[in-house]
């Protein structure tokens, strides 16, 4: 475990353990810190309470793990959602 993590680190690692489409591998390749070490720095730095709701939200949470996504690159986008196209919305 990387033991020399700034403030501003931890925050941002913290962060991108909450978000649902930021995948574990992620944090491992910014901040060389696997799940495991993830998990023990989010019970560490988080009220019990944080803590077992962010566990229970990620516990099983295809997007947080890169092998179980299914899809490979970039952003999910909807169908519904609508294209931006030289400053303007296109219409369907």
């Amino acid at each position: 475990m990387k033991t020399s993590l700034t403030p501003r680190e931890i925050d941002r690692i913290i962060e991108m353990a909450w978000e649902d489409r930021t995948p574990f591998d992620a944090i491992l390749w910014q901040f060389d810190l696997a799940e495991e070490e993830v998990i023990k720095l989010m019970r560490r730095e988080m009220k019990p309470s944080s803590f077992k709701m962010w566990r229970a939200r990620v516990q099983g949470r295809k997007t947080k793990h890169a092998k179980k996504r299914n899809f490979e690159e970039g952003r999910f986008k909807s169908t519904r959602q609508k294209q931006i196209t030289h400053n303007k919305i296109s219409k369907r």
